[in-house]
């Protein structure tokens, strides 16, 4: 039984359970929002449980998370390196991680990310086949789509929590992109490979036309299939166009049925988006796609800034989670350059942290509010220990203090505003 069809039968597994324990709420919250599609459980049923394996729960009124993605590159390929970089994304508070990994021994590396990662693992299956075939010579526009299905079982058998599948991408998207042509195109990886496969075979994308097969290899593991953005903007001049908004369209239509069927889902989001559309994006997915969990990449608020790129996201960020989205995948300096370092790991989980705990300030959580209001009491009482405690990266805290125990810090001195008695 799924946790949909567990939910649909007023029943509270223990799952439920412990997200509702986690997230300082009713377990009756959560089943309703397993039974209606607006909260999503990050689990394989067949993962072998582990005393540190933190389960996730995401969607409405739930803590807004943080996914890191981590992989290798045809270009980069060190196991030991993306395994330091699963162990960075936690420790700085990576609620998901997803293993992108493009060179290599996928199969290998994924084993690897499994098993050291104590929170939900996602991965885009596709990726393996196409580099399966590259290995083999040959081109991803020759697979059939029993080779697709038959990689993305493989991965769920695996034990991966939750899948990124491209089934929005039509043949009516293409002839609308096509008609409206963008100034970068189709920027995501798995987008455009299927794209290309649809160019090249005359034939509707597999993963649409054959989307009742897809849910039933992913109910028999309860996992989440995350209803991948393949058309998402890759620049702000491309933002919110008609190609998008179809292929959003085409995405509620699927999770509807998945949902309908006892499969969760949740839906991708761009992308490249200008503040002033940020809004906009968010009520159209809530709309077309039943308030389903969005999890969207930044958004990122401007092109100019390569090598700050986690920083033009967190302000995304913050803004799409107060508007309501549930889910935010981090951007690191590194995007668009090259492939992320550990360094880069660290500051892309704690500027997406810093933008979740923003937006949920404003919507009014209480545990978040609580924290910054015991921040910020420390600081008047000058409890550096304390403000350690509640900071969102302790180490960086204590590297930068320089004041001794009850005394002021360098800033200001014996000229602190907070030593006046006012």
């Amino acid at each position: 039984m799924t946790q949909i069809e567990a939910a649909k039968k007023n029943i509270i597994t223990k799952e439920m359970h412990s997200i509702a324990k986690y997230e300082g709420i009713s377990a009756e919250f959560i089943r309703k929002g397993i039974a209606n599609g607006t909260i999503v459980i990050l689990r394989n049923h067949f993962r072998l449980p582990t005393s540190d394996f933190r389960l996730v729960g995401i969607g409405r009124n739930l803590r807004i998370k943080v996914n890191a993605n981590i992989g290798t590159s045809p270009m980069n390929v060190n196991i030991s390196y993306e395994r330091q970089k699963v162990l960075t994304a936690i420790k700085y508070g990576a609620d998901a991680v997803m293993d992108l990994s493009t060179g290599g021994n996928i199969s290998k590396i994924r084993e690897m990310v499994i098993k050291n990662s104590t929170v939900p693992v996602g991965t885009v299956p596709l990726y393996g086949l196409i580099c399966e075939l590259s290995r083999r010579k040959k081109r991803f526009a020759d697979a059939t789509a029993e080779q697709m299905f038959g990689e993305i079982e493989k991965q769920l058998s695996d034990g991966i929590d939750f899948v990124t599948i491209h089934c929005g991408i039509t043949l009516k998207a293409l002839k609308i992109l096509k008609k409206k042509k963008r100034l970068v195109g189709i920027v995501s990886r798995g987008g455009s490979f299927l794209a290309e496969w649809m160019l090249h075979n005359k034939k509707e994308n597999p993963l649409y036309e054959n989307f009742d097969k897809l849910i039933n290899i992913v109910k028999k593991y309860d996992a989440v299939i995350s209803l991948g953005d393949g058309l998402r903007p890759g620049c702000i001049a491309d933002n919110t166009d008609d190609a998008q908004i179809e292929e959003l369209k085409t995405l509620g239509e699927l999770q509807k049925h998945a949902l309908k069927n006892g499969v969760q889902t949740m839906i991708e989001g761009p992308g490249h988006i200008p503040i002033n559309n940020i809004e906009k994006n968010v009520v159209l997915e809530k709309k077309y796609c039943h308030n389903a969990p969005f999890y969207v990449l930044g958004p990122l608020t401007t092109d100019i800034a390569p090598g700050y790129d986690h920083i033009t996201s967190a302000i995304g960020g913050a803004l799409a989670g107060y508007y309501g989205a549930d889910f935010l995948c981090y951007v690191t300096p590194a995007e668009h350059l090259t492939l992320p370092d550990l360094e880069d790991v660290k500051n892309g989980v704690i500027a997406s942290r810093i933008a979740a705990h923003s937006a949920e300030i404003a919507r009014g959580y209480k545990n978040s509010l609580q924290r910054d209001y015991g921040l910020s009491k420390a600081r008047k009482n000058f409890n550096w220990k304390k403000q350690k405690a509640l900071s969102i990266n302790p180490s960086e805290f204590e590297k930068r203090l320089s004041a001794k125990s009850k005394d002021v810090c360098s800033m200001c001195g014996e000229f602190c505003a907070m030593k006046r008695k006012i």
